[in-house]
């Protein structure tokens, strides 16, 4: 399962948990600032990322208006062992997707 994030409100989460401004400029950035964000469990109900693998990141630019106007936007994809189900899955990546909207 992938969703996508942009790079200010990965900026913004960790500047809010940790009270450091990062500078996101490319995949390797974004997977050591989502690490930071992972492992801060009291902002998770329960300990969802129990079942998590992985999460691989890319990265593409979203272009708004112009050539010049764009933003860099981050895929998430989150691998999970195999046996946990779709429901399971989907909450993990609902409680994550919201905490970005909060943010």
């Amino acid at each position: 399962m992938k969703i996508k994030v942009e790079s200010e409100k990965i900026v913004k989460a960790v500047k809010k948990l940790h009270g450091i401004e990062m500078v996101l400029e490319n995949v390797d950035d974004a997977k050591e600032a989502l690490n930071l964000i992972l492992k801060k469990k009291d902002i998770f109900k329960e300990e969802p990322f129990s079942n998590l693998r992985d999460v691989n990141v890319s990265s593409f630019q979203e272009y708004k208006t112009s050539a010049v106007d764009y933003r860099l936007v981050f895929l998430l994809e989150f691998i999970f062992q195999e046996h946990v189900p779709a429901e399971v899955r989907v909450s993990v990546i609902k409680e994550l997707q919201d905490f970005f909207n909060k943010v």
